[in-house]
């Protein structure tokens, strides 16, 4: 019988991970996109929960390319237009 060792991420009990930093970078991701989708409630006041999340996970999803962009590359977020998803 083999044993396999599979991590849970805290954030997100539903997802296993073979890699113990794979699941800590999950965990990481999904703390920046809480932080997004509340930071932009508060900037857009009609905003959806639903919405902020949504648009919370996306940016947190592509952070390098937002952190590209706000560093003076505004073109690097044409990527984001090829992105699946």
């Amino acid at each position: 019988m083999a044993v396999e060792v599979v991590y849970r991420s805290s954030r997100d009990p539903e997802r296993l991970f073979m890699d113990k930093a794979e699941a800590d970078r999950h965990d990481r991701m999904l703390e920046l996109a809480e932080a997004l989708a509340s930071t932009l409630q508060q900037a857009v006041p009609g905003l959806a929960e639903e919405q902020a999340e949504e648009l919370g996970v996306f940016m947190a999803r592509h952070r390098e390319v937002f952190a590209r962009a706000f560093k003076n590359q505004p073109e690097a977020l044409g990527e984001l237009h090829s992105t699946p998803a």
